[in-house]
């Protein structure tokens, strides 16, 4: 009797917070659950991937980190304009428009491959310059393998371009199953072939390059047999990929551009606070390192719902339920929240294991313990309406503020009050880490702010 009380109340509760005209809590589940598992093995194997490439020494693993800044830096771009054609596409679906979903998601992979292949082929060329201007104060054997994994992470970025525009298209129209299983195919894959390249014929950085080749192109060549040959909703023919509307393509990048210019100009920002660590020497990149993929654990559920958040409320506003989105976002903000600070309460006691994964230099580990309390306890308040809140507001078409707010408060606190607080004051590694906290608070009150206006709503996208 006690059991189906308390069943009872929590339906009430999901009813109340995650239930309108425009889907029910059901939905919202359905489209959650297969994001956070997919959420929960690209940051595990993240951390699988880190530590087996620690194996082959500190040098190694500071390698990969420096040259995987300037790879997320460079692959959020055309993941921005992914994520364009996510909310268009979703829009699309909430009107009931197939038609055209299905040109916006032809238009999506078409669009996004081509900006992959002009990025990788501008990195191959100028790989050197761009490595002596970013990483010159690092020692010569870390530049020698960060020059390798940086030629052969440019040559794998239309692979994960295409997988991530698919599984931006099927994310739109709520098919997160099938974008689950894409994305499941490629990271397993990367990190049974590093086992094999790293572990088995001990190639190191080598042996993680050829691993992320082939499971990038394997995930696209499976993503695009999806497209073509499984699918039943999108009707999409090889032939849809080489004609791109241009008023499709307007849409896409009247959200994609915006986000695109505010990853270069965040993970610019990023970039340049990794500079400033470099120069604190190859100890602090490892517990920059080592820190940055604890803290993404802590962040699993929290990422999952700031995804899932965009196909809601951009099914919403297609829909043209302006409450249906103020209700969902709120509900997401107070669950985003509360999910850090479970997984905190959690994951804080087991550090030592969880460190332990990494195999780090004993004479970092407490700082990497400080450096991930300290930003454990900061994210509670501070995450949700930093990440989750932007993504909704771009769901709604509301693109050029959300970029342009994330742009100057990344600059004028991550990078200027870290360079002060990390070089200046002799913080180091804790400092630039307390200024990307401050960065989070400012930019969410800004965004809180925009969202209790009108104004993120306005923009007609469909």
């Amino acid at each position: 009797m006690k059991q189906l009380r308390l069943r009872f109340q929590q339906k009430g509760f999901l009813d109340k917070y995650f239930t309108g005209e425009s889907m029910d809590y059901r939905q919202i589940i359905a489209l959650f659950l297969p994001i956070l598992i997919d959420q929960a093995f690209i940051v595990g194997l993240n951390l699988v991937n880190t530590a087996m490439i620690s194996s082959s020494g500190v040098a190694a693993v500071s390698a990969v980190n420096m040259v995987d800044s300037l790879n997320i830096f460079l692959i959020n771009v055309f993941v921005a304009v992914a994520t364009g054609g996510t909310v268009v596409v979703a829009q699309y679906k909430g009107s009931g428009n197939d038609l055209m979903v299905s040109r916006a998601s032809a238009s999506t992979v078409s669009s996004v491959s081509m900006l992959a292949l002009g990025i990788g082929l501008l990195i191959m060329g100028f790989h050197n310059p761009v490595l002596n201007v970013l990483f010159g104060s690092a020692s010569a054997d870390v530049l020698d393998s960060a020059r390798i994994y940086l030629i052969g992470s440019s040559i794998s970025y239309v692979g994960i371009a295409v997988v991530q525009a698919v599984c931006g298209a099927l994310r739109g129209v709520g098919k997160t199953r099938a974008s689950l299983a894409l994305s499941l195919i490629m990271n397993l894959l990367y990190v049974l072939l590093n086992v094999v390249f790293i572990n088995v014929l001990d190639m190191g950085v080598l042996g993680m390059t050829l691993a992320v080749n082939i499971a990038r192109y394997a995930g696209a060549a499976c993503a695009l047999y999806y497209l073509f040959k499984l699918d039943g909703t999108l009707h999409l023919r090889i032939r849809d990929l080489f004609h791109i509307p241009l008023s499709m393509l307007k849409k896409i990048m009247f959200i994609g551009v915006p986000f695109a210019a505010e990853q270069m100009f965040f993970n610019g920002g990023k970039l340049l606070t990794q500079v400033f660590i470099v120069s604190l020497g190859t100890y602090a990149i490892a517990t920059n390192a080592i820190s940055g993929s604890l803290a993404m654990v802590f962040q699993i559920p929290a990422s999952a719902l700031s995804l899932t958040i965009v196909t809601v409320v951009g099914q919403c506003i297609g829909r043209g339920n302006i409450e249906d989105a103020r209700k969902f976002i709120k509900s997401f903000l107070w669950l985003g929240s509360a999910s850090l600070a479970l997984i905190g309460l959690i994951l804080m006691p087991l550090f030592r294991p969880l460190v332990g994964i990494f195999d780090p230099p004993p004479e970092i580990v407490d700082d990497i313990f400080l450096v991930l309390l300290v930003n454990t306890i900061a994210q509670v308040p501070l995450w949700a309406i930093s990440f989750i809140l932007p993504s909704a507001l771009r769901a709604a078409g509301d693109s050029k503020f959300t970029s342009i707010t994330s742009m100057m408060t990344m600059w004028l606190f991550r990078v200027i009050l870290g360079y002060i607080l990390g070089i200046v004051l002799g913080f180091g590694i804790l400092g630039v880490w307390l200024a990307m906290n401050c960065e989070w608070g400012v930019r969410g009150a800004l965004f809180l702010w925009r969202f209790r206006g009108k104004k993120w709503y306005a923009h007609k996208l469909i």
